[in-house]
């Protein structure tokens, strides 16, 4: 196949090739199947060819892009130093400089002096690459020397460095193609412990590093042959152990050893036994045990070091209350847990006694802030939320009062402008949604604006209201803007995420476009509502606009997996296998006919489908670029929908986009200037 020719500045039309793919619901034609290969020479023309047309409807509009960017800028404080947090006799800080994209790291003997001495300026990383992405970042237990990995072209595939903090320079053990699932060190730093991943980029093998050898010496400790499993190495907070653990979406198994003796063989903890979830951390004289076992939003129990396999029970199941995670501490554990759409925080006591800690009242996320001191009666955590920006506490949990360590710095804004809400959706099956909704005060309930929704709603991924500069643009100019948080997250409980998943999936895109009829009927103009997502967020905007494409004025859909169904068939590419408990496996029914019913590339017909702004990564591995270059090439092709239609395929870049933060401000504002072009002509 030779290279289409593309000779003007019209939207490119990608050629068609007949190829069938052989299904069990029926063979169908998939004519740009060719754009899956990058080899392919027609494939980069076509994707330069559609970038190039983007860019000529954006440089039309280049004057208010430039404006966007700015207003994004003037907002943000650029010369910023992160609240310093102690580490053993140290502290450490980041920072970000004015005009560099990337973070500095530095520490200090005191909290003052914590930008004393540098550790790693990722600008000097960065700056003979288009891209640069930082893995690791993991100290010795002395503090003396620091693995770091990066990544340069956004295929994550990491390479690691060890830097001598004495004399700031990386010495010459290097360790390539490595994937970044942990990196951990021996107590004495005699040892670092990584993975690597197979062909489909799936972390399958834990490795031993002996500082000074070279990495084919490397020792192989621990391998996971079965592909629904990726695993992780991670250090207990307390730093005595390893654990190895392997996970599917439904099923998990550690192996321990001692951070003092990695030479010895591993310690299994519980054999993997279907759909029983479990993690582990260290508590002094016994494990924690964070599980699913006969508790479907999970409870906390606890293990004698001997028999790590032995349970009992310190925290019960509550039905609905997700417990998400555990940070242990010498005295006291933190639980996270979502209520009722909402995170909390509970401390428990050695004695059992529990408090909860205050994290505010309006609709928030919570965040648990780098807390690496083990032997602290401190706890530090960050909230914000649709208006209020990332403010960092330092909870005393002798007195249960907190203090503000830090509060993002936001110029030329005045933030009592803005009003957020939480409102309730009632979904065509009567279930009710949580919907989040900011806007300017000027711009009153019921004001007939336009209005932006987002979501994602697939693996239990709770998404909480946070702050955003760059929202502000559009509220604003009267627009609202809004947070779902349909079924298929987890949010509201396990079962939550299990309405929304297999053979309930499309219970995730009614929740959505319910929530867009509630947004019409008391926020937004008729067809001026945007819709938004990215990953399987975008499939959650390609699925909702192919079952009502007169639905949104607009939608953005930011490297969505929208060839569910080939990609789902397919085990050789990355990450299809273990996302078979997610998703379901198309080789077979009723999962075929099911998925059939709602991927967006295969049900794209002639239709009013709204404008739409798609984006891909050359190099994701995760959804790969051909996804939604096949499907825009369709919806070219068969036409009906309301224009434009804007794809960008960032050419050195993966799944997250542009790595400086300059460059993601200016993507951003090219969104808002989508979103602000094609919505606001609907109000014309």
């Amino acid at each position: 196949m030779t290279a289409h020719s593309y000779e003007n500045d019209s939207a490119p039309i990608a050629p068609q090739y007949p190829f069938v793919q052989v299904r069990v619901t029926g063979s169908v034609q998939d004519p740009w199947a060719w754009l899956s290969d990058k080899e392919n020479p027609a494939t980069i023309p076509y994707l330069v060819a559609e970038n190039k047309f983007a860019d000529t409807w954006f440089k039309q509009r280049q004057s208010l892009t430039d404006e966007i960017f700015t207003e994004i800028k003037s907002r943000m404080h650029e010369d910023d130093t992160s609240a310093p947090v102690q580490f053993g006799d140290w502290w450490y800080a980041q920072q970000t400089i004015a005009g560099a994209g990337y973070m500095i790291h530095t520490r200090g003997k005191t909290s003052e002096t914590a930008t004393e001495s540098l550790l790693l300026d990722e600008n000097l990383e960065a700056k003979q690459f288009e891209f640069f992405g930082l893995g690791a970042f993991e100290l010795t237990a002395d503090h003396n020397f620091l693995a770091w990995s990066h990544e340069t072209d956004g295929s994550e595939q990491f390479t690691i460095k060890i830097r001598d903090l004495k004399s700031n320079l990386d010495i010459a053990d290097t360790l390539i193609n490595t994937n970044n699932s942990g990196v951990v060190w021996s107590h004495d730093a005699q040892y670092l412990f990584y993975l690597t991943h197979d062909v489909q980029m799936r972390p399958n093998k834990v490795w031993r590093h002996k500082i000074g050898e070279m990495q084919s010496q490397d020792v192989l400790i621990f391998q996971e042959d079965d592909e629904r499993f990726n695993v992780e190495i991670l250090l207990t907070r307390s730093g005595e152990w390893i654990i190895i653990e392997c996970s599917s979406r439904i099923t998990t198994e550690c192996r321990l050893l001692s951070a003092h003796d990695v030479t010895q063989p591993l310690a299994l903890v519980r054999p993997r036994s279907d759909e029983v979830e479990y993690r582990l951390d260290h508590w002094g004289d016994q494990f924690i045990v964070l599980t699913n076992l006969n508790a479907l939003d999970f409870r906390v129990m606890t293990a004698p070091i001997s028999d790590p396999n032995s349970w009992t029970e310190l925290v019960a199941h509550t039905p609905g209350q997700r417990i998400a995670h555990i940070d242990t501490f010498k005295s006291h554990l933190i639980l996270h847990r979502w209520v009722n759409a909402q995170q909390t925080l509970t401390l428990i006591k050695r004695d059992g006694a529990t408090t909860t800690l205050h994290t505010g009242n309006e609709p928030h996320e919570v965040g648990g802030q780098y807390c690496p001191q083990w032997d602290t009666n401190t706890y530090r955590y960050t909230t914000e939320s649709l208006i209020s920006p990332n403010t960092v506490f330092d909870h005393d949990l002798l007195t249960n009062q907190r203090t503000i360590a830090k509060t993002q710095i936001v110029p030329n804004v005045d933030l009592s402008n803005y009003v957020a809400v939480r409102e309730w959706v009632t979904a065509k099956d009567g279930t009710r949604i949580a919907l989040d909704i900011v806007r300017h005060k000027s711009t009153p309930p019921g004001s007939n604006g336009p209005g932006l929704l987002y979501a994602y709603g697939s693996y239990e991924a709770s998404v909480p209201p946070w702050f955003s500069v760059a929202r502000l643009s559009l509220l604003d100019r009267g627009w609202v803007w809004a947070l779902a948080h349909p079924r298929g997250g987890g949010e509201c409980g396990r079962n939550w995420y299990l309405d929304g998943k297999l053979l309930n999936k499309r219970n995730t895109f009614y929740d959505i476009n319910d929530s867009a009829r509630h947004l019409y009927a008391n926020h937004v103009a008729p067809g001026a509502l945007g819709v938004r997502g990215g990953s399987a967020g975008g499939l959650m905007v390609g699925a909702c606009i192919t079952f009502e494409p007169k639905l949104y004025g607009a939608a953005i859909a930011e490297v969505p997996f929208v060839d569910v169904i080939n990609s789902m068939s397919d085990p050789t590419l990355p990450l299809t296998i273990n996302e078979w408990d997610e998703w379901g496996d198309p080789r077979s029914e009723p999962l075929a006919s099911y998925m059939l019913s709602y991927s967006p590339y295969d049900n794209t017909i002639f239709a009013p489908y709204p404008p739409m702004y798609v984006t891909a990564g050359l190099n994701d591995p995760r959804v790969c670029y051909h996804e939604p270059a096949k499907w825009v090439a369709k919806l070219r092709s068969l036409g009906g929908m309301r224009q434009p239609l804007l794809f960008n395929c960032e050419m050195d870049a993966g799944h997250g986009g542009k790595s400086d933060r300059y460059d993601q401000w200016r993507d951003e504002a090219k969104v808002l200037t989508f979103l602000l072009t094609v919505v606001t002509s609907n109000l014309a």
